[in-house]
């Protein structure tokens, strides 16, 4: 269990942007290998540092270090409500946000690849799954969903994230 005063605070863009084609698409991130993160698909974003002022500051920060997205190019359209890891101790603050598509400046000690996808295609229920996985913290293998993105998995705080937010999107909560 992690207690309260080891909880590392963060904090995440969720970017979507119109595609040419007038469909809606969201910008993932592969985490560079290595790390406790290393290799998963997740947003921009990451730990919250003295400086930033607040966790929206984070988010914009974090996501132009991590792909180059100036925070001019940035509507944060909402903020979330936080969402906690289960094993790593992050408290995550969620912020949707509508960019502009653009060229991605990725910094490759922190990211192996931007990933964009399209939402309507995400919430196929194809794209959903659920199986046993063991990670190297747990004592024993736990279910976990996930959304299937070309061949990864997005699954955990990110998944919980997406998984909520999605058919708000797609409802089109937010003019976009």
């Amino acid at each position: 269990m992690i207690l309260p005063e080891n909880v590392i605070d963060s904090a995440v863009l969720v970017p979507i942007y119109r595609g040419v084609d007038g469909r809606l698409r969201l910008v993932l991130i592969r985490r560079s290998p290595g790390g406790i993160h290393g290799d998963q698909l997740a947003f921009p974003g990451g730990k919250h540092e003295l400086g930033d002022g607040s966790m929206r500051a984070t988010a914009l920060r974090e996501a132009q270090e991590e792909i180059g997205l100036a925070p001019d190019q940035v509507h944060i359209l909402s903020e979330l409500p936080p969402v906690e890891t289960k094993t790593t101790g992050f408290r995550i603050f969620p912020f949707l946000a509508l960019i502009a598509s653009q060229e991605w400046v990725v910094d490759k000690h922190e990211v192996a690849e931007v990933i964009d996808i399209d939402l309507e295609a995400l919430a196929e229920p194809s794209r959903y799954g659920e199986e046993d996985f063991q990670h190297d913290t747990w004592p024993a293998p736990r279910r976990i969903a996930f959304y299937k993105v070309d061949n990864f998995k997005l699954w955990g705080a990110s998944f919980r994230i997406l998984h909520l937010l999605l058919p708000r999107i797609l409802a089109r909560e937010w003019q976009i």
